[in-house]
C-alpha cells in the first residue's frame, strides 16, 4: 500500500469528503499550451479555480474548452506550462488527483446491458467506495438524477434525459471534491437540460466545486457562480455573469433593421457616440442602449428592445459568435 504524503488525502478517507473552504486552489493553470502539428489549440491559458464554485468555461467550438479538460484529466499531456489539482501536480501525480475528482464525459458511455444500478455499481467498484458506503452512495447519487425508482431498468430503456443525468450523477458516487464537465448537455433539447441543471445546482449546494465547459449562453448564465470566456485557446474575461453583462453591455439592447446603406449610417452615427453595436445579419444591436441620448435616439427610429446578455458582451470582446 502507498504511503501517503503528509498532508495527501487518502482516497475514500474523511478528508476527502470534506467540504470546508481551503486555500488550496482547487485548479491552478499557468502558461499552459497544447499543439497539435501548426495547431495551437490551448495558447498561454492562466486559469485559477477557489474551491466550492461553479465555474463555467463558456466559448465557441475551436477556443480550447475539451482540450483543456483533456488535460486535466491527463488524456493529453500539456507542451508548455504546469496544471495543479487540489494541490497535486498533473501529469506527475494524475492518480492522486483523479481520486479526489470525477469526471462527466461529452459522450454517453454507459454499458447498455446492465441495468441503472449495476452501471453504478461498477462504477463504485472502480472509485473505490467503501464497501460498508457503497449502498448508501448508490442511494444517492439515484436521488441526485431523480431515477430512485428505475434501478432495475435496463439502460437502453432509459430516456436521453435520464441517460444525460445517469451519466453525471455516476460521476458523483465517491463524493469528489471537484467535477469535471465537458459539455454536459450538448445535443439535448432545452427540456432536458433544464432537467440536468437541476442535478448541477445540488451540486453547487453539496459544495462541490465544478467546472463545467459549455457553449450554452444560458446554461452559463443560470449555472454559474463566475464565468470564464475562452476564445483562441486562452482566457480572454473572466467574473459572475451579471457583473459581466453590466461591464460590457449594459442593461438594455435596442436592436434596428435599417434598409440599404441605412445600416452603415447608423452604426457610424452610434459609434461617435461612443456605443459599442453589432451585426446580425441585418439586424444592428446597440448596447448600453439605456444610455443613448435622446437627440440620438430620435434620428435612429423604432427599436426593439432586449435586455443585454453574455453572448452580447462575448461578441464584443471577440468578434465571434458562442454558438
Amino acid at each position: 500500500m502507498t504511503t501517503p504524503e503528509p498532508g495527501r488525502a487518502v482516497p475514500g478517507s474523511a478528508a476527502m469528503t470534506s467540504r470546508a473552504p481551503s486555500a488550496v486552489p482547487a485548479l491552478h493553470l499557468r502558461g499552459v499550451v497544447k499543439r497539435f502539428g501548426s495547431l495551437t489549440a490551448v495558447d498561454g491559458l492562466d486559469l485559477e479555480v477557489p474551491q466550492g464554485i461553479v465555474l463555467g468555461l463558456l466559448g465557441p467550438n475551436g477556443a480550447g474548452k475539451s482540450t483543456t479538460m483533456k488535460m486535466l484529466t491527463a488524456q493529453s499531456i500539456a507542451d508548455e506550462g504546469t496544471i495543479s489539482i487540489l494541490g497535486h501536480e498533473v501529469p506527475a501525480e494524475s492518480k492522486w488527483a483523479r481520486a479526489r475528482m470525477g469526471v462527466v464525459p461529452q459522450h454517453d458511455n454507459l454499458d447498455e446491458e446492465l441495468t441503472v444500478e449495476q452501471n453504478l455499481r461498477m462504477f463504485s467498484f472502480l472509485y473505490r467506495v467503501p464497501r460498508a458506503r457503497r449502498r448508501e452512495a448508490i442511494a444517492r447519487t439515484l436521488r441526485l438524477a431523480q431515477l430512485s425508482d428505475r434501478g432495475d431498468t435496463p439502460v437502453d430503456n432509459l430516456s436521453g434525459g435520464m441517460r444525460r443525468r445517469l451519466l453525471i450523477v455516476r460521476a458523483l458516487l465517491h463524493r469528489p471534491e471537484l467535477v469535471l464537465m465537458d459539455e454536459p448537455t450538448v445535443g439535448l433539447d432545452p427540456q432536458v437540460r433544464q432537467e440536468l441543471w437541476g442535478v448541477i445546482s445540488a451540486l453547487r449546494d453539496e459544495g462541490a466545486t465544478v467546472l463545467m465547459s459549455t457553449h450554452y449562453i444560458e446554461e452559463a448564465e443560470r449555472l454559474s457562480d463566475e464565468v470564464a470566456l475562452m476564445a483562441r485557446g486562452r482566457v480572454i474575461e473572466r467574473g459572475a455573469p451579471a457583473d459581466l453583462v453590466a461591464k460590457y453591455a449594459g442593461s438594455t439592447v435596442e436592436e434596428y433593421t435599417p434598409d440599404g446603406e441605412g445600416m452603415a449610417e447608423m452604426e457610424r452615427l452610434v459609434n461617435g457616440h461612443g456605443f459599442t453595436t453589432r451585426r446580425t445579419g441585418t439586424t444592428l444591436s446597440v448596447l448600453r442602449a439605456e444610455e443613448i441620448p435622446e437627440s440620438v435616439r430620435e434620428r435612429l427610429g423604432a427599436p426593439e428592445r432586449r435586455a443585454s446578455n453574455l453572448e452580447d458582451v462575448f461578441v464584443t470582446l471577440t468578434g465571434e459568435s458562442v454558438e
